[in-house]
């Protein structure tokens, strides 16, 4: 008896172990980009979900090392705003670890008008100035998006879910200056109007003028923008 009570137990953990095993590799790993297309046989090189990784023995100090964050950005721009972005193009140590940190500046009324970040959540925090900040859900059961926005003043945090739509405005006088931290060491953007009116090759405007409910003329004006 006591011998099958041990084969119980044994045979039990075993079990456990293949469910573990299961639930670990259960999911694919997050992507790095907004594809990766597969082939058999690469010809022409191979382009990884990711970046290569350098020896070891070869890293030093200044790979995990990134200077400049203390630079304002440009605002002179139809936006009033600059985004200076720290990911593993520029910081070659963030690969695979999975965060960037982005500076945010503002103009006096300046804007990042709405966009998503398709692998990355968002989170902000002011630094300088007052920001109204906002996000919009997906679609809910009965078609609607909730919109969720504060003002945000010095040392205020807000964040943003990943994938979901948002913006930030300057909603003050004086230039404004947030710092973002995002859950990717390539987080993307997708700025909305960019994206819709300004795509390559563009969008047929029998699909957004549909869209919209709006004559040729107004998408024609509106991509005349981008």
């Amino acid at each position: 008896m006591a011998k099958m009570g041990v084969e119980l137990v044994l045979a039990y953990v075993a079990v456990l172990l293949a469910m573990a095993s299961t639930v670990a590799f259960a999911t694919d790993p997050t992507q790095l980009q907004d594809f990766c297309v597969g082939v058999n046989n690469p010809v022409e090189g191979v382009f990884v979900n990711g970046l290569f990784c350098l020896n070891p023995v070869q890293v030093t100090a200044n790979d995990f090392l990134y200077k400049g964050l203390n630079i304002a950005g440009n605002t002179n721009n139809k936006q009033g705003s600059s985004v200076t972005l720290v990911d593993a193009t520029n910081l070659s140590g963030l690969n695979t670890l999975g965060i960037s940190i982005a500076r945010l500046d503002f103009a006096p009324y300046g804007l990042i008008p709405p966009h998503t970040h398709p692998r990355a959540t968002e989170i902000l925090t002011v630094i300088e100035g007052t920001l109204y900040v906002g996000f919009v859900t997906s679609n809910s059961a009965n078609g609607t998006n909730q919109l969720f926005a504060k003002v945000l003043n010095q040392g205020d945090v807000f964040v943003f879910p990943q994938g979901l739509i948002h913006f930030q405005l300057n909603i003050g006088k004086t230039a404004a200056v947030a710092i973002s931290g995002l859950s990717s060491q390539n987080p993307g953007v997708i700025l909305v109007a960019n994206a819709v009116f300004g795509a390559t090759p563009p969008i047929s405007i029998d699909v957004l003028t549909k869209a919209f409910q709006v004559d040729n003329k107004v998408i024609q004006d509106l991509e005349a923008q981008f």
